[in-house]
């Protein structure tokens, strides 16, 4: 019998409506709002400003993949107000990336600076992290439910990334009706995000029997969801599913942590400017061909998700296909030598030594530089998928 742990302390608000409930849980206390500075996340951030009372500063001013130097000058802003007790995150992933980062610095980029260089040695180390809400307005990223934030060092181009426990939001407010409006290109991203969440926790040395079980309920409902979505952008009854699956799944990977395809996927975002659901997700089918085999428990789950399990990584390549997603990494950019080097560089990262054929990097490499699954050469239903039901 496998030996198994599950924490997560979110306390977890769900369903449309819920926004409403956030002051609540402010209670009172001072807060930084960090957001988008686009009219609709304003008028919700006067919204809550007039429900509570105790908004002390609105930071916007930070890129969709957020970089050092966006957090110098946020960490300037919050130095201004000392007198923060709380960060409350309303937006994306990067939102929540920021908020949290936020919560380390406290207006110190130093401070800041020493956790993602795990300088613990420093005096900054012991301070701990200001506390934070998340109020996630799409459904993919998982950061409203983990301790871990991923910056970007543009200058030296990498991605850092924070993982404490003190990360972990106290509460998360998921309420599908700020998805509705959000349009088809966050939709598809963010969801891919969600779906490579709920797959990498499966292929992963860290996978559990509840971490199984909701990335398959994760994966089923984003497979059986996002198309449907694509026709009714504004049903609320599927925007509230896909909230949920991506709920299951960044529940699943909050234990795991991300595997191979989310290590290929950060030097594809950096370097090519390929948005992260569309990076981590484009390579799912080939390292799905890559992980079959080597564990029988994540070969069950996959087989509860696809059906037939020689077909699936096809299967999986349709369904991204009629979505308008290439498999083939040259149609990103991507090719002949480049590919090779960065299927060795993840392999070799802290994400690709999670993923269970790690210990077969030969094999994986082989995998990976056939299985350009490019539109045309795809066949098989997506109706097939047993997610599907």
């Amino acid at each position: 019998m496998q030996l198994w742990k599950y924490h997560n302390p979110v306390r977890l608000s769900v369903g449309p409506g819920v926004f409403e409930q956030i002051p609540l849980a402010i209670a009172g206390r001072t807060y930084a709002l960090v957001t988008y500075p686009e009219p609709v996340f304003t008028d919700l951030g006067r919204r809550l400003a007039a429900a509570t009372g105790s908004q002390k500063l609105v930071i916007t001013d930070f890129h969709p993949n957020p970089t050092l130097d966006d957090l110098r000058a946020c960490n300037a802003m919050l130095a201004l107000r000392p007198d923060v007790e709380l960060i409350v995150a309303l937006g994306g992933g990067s939102a929540i990336d920021v908020a949290k980062a936020l919560a380390v610095g406290r207006g110190s980029q130093a401070r800041l600076l020493a956790a993602l260089h795990g300088n613990a040695s420093s005096d900054d180390a012991t301070i701990s992290a200001l506390k934070l809400i998340a109020v996630p307005t799409t459904s993919g990223t998982g950061s409203d439910v983990t301790c871990w934030a991923t910056l970007w060092d543009q200058e030296n181009s990498r991605k850092l990334s924070l993982d404490r426990p003190d990360l972990f939001p106290e509460a998360s407010f998921i309420d599908p009706e700020l998805t509705v409006d959000l349009p088809w290109s966050i939709t598809l991203s963010s969801g891919l995000d969600a779906l490579s969440h709920a797959l990498e926790s499966l292929w992963n040395h860290h996978a559990t029997p509840l971490s199984r079980h909701l990335a398959v309920l994760g994966a089923q409902t984003i497979i059986r969801t996002l198309p449907r979505l694509r026709q009714q952008p504004e049903e609320i009854a599927l925007r509230t599913d896909l909230s949920l699956a991506a709920l299951y799944a960044g529940l699943a990977f909050s234990t795991t942590r991300t595997a191979l395809a989310h290590s290929l996927s950060y030097p594809i975002t950096l370097r090519f400017g390929i948005s992260h659901g569309i990076a981590c997700s484009f390579t799912l089918p080939a390292v799905m061909q890559a992980a079959l085999g080597s564990d029988p428990r994540c070969d069950d789950a996959l087989r509860q998700i696809f059906g037939d399990l020689a077909s699936a990584p096809r299967l999986l390549a349709r369904f991204l296909a009629d979505l308008g997603v290439s498999t083939d990494p040259a149609a990103y950019g991507v090719e002949g030598d480049i590919w090779q080097e960065l299927i060795g560089e993840a392999l070799a990262g802290p994400r690709g030594r999670n993923f269970i054929a790690s210990d077969r990097p030969e094999h994986v490499a082989q995998v990976l530089s056939r299985a350009r699954l490019a539109q045309h050469d795809i066949e098989g239903d997506r109706s097939q998928m047993t997610g599907g039901r």
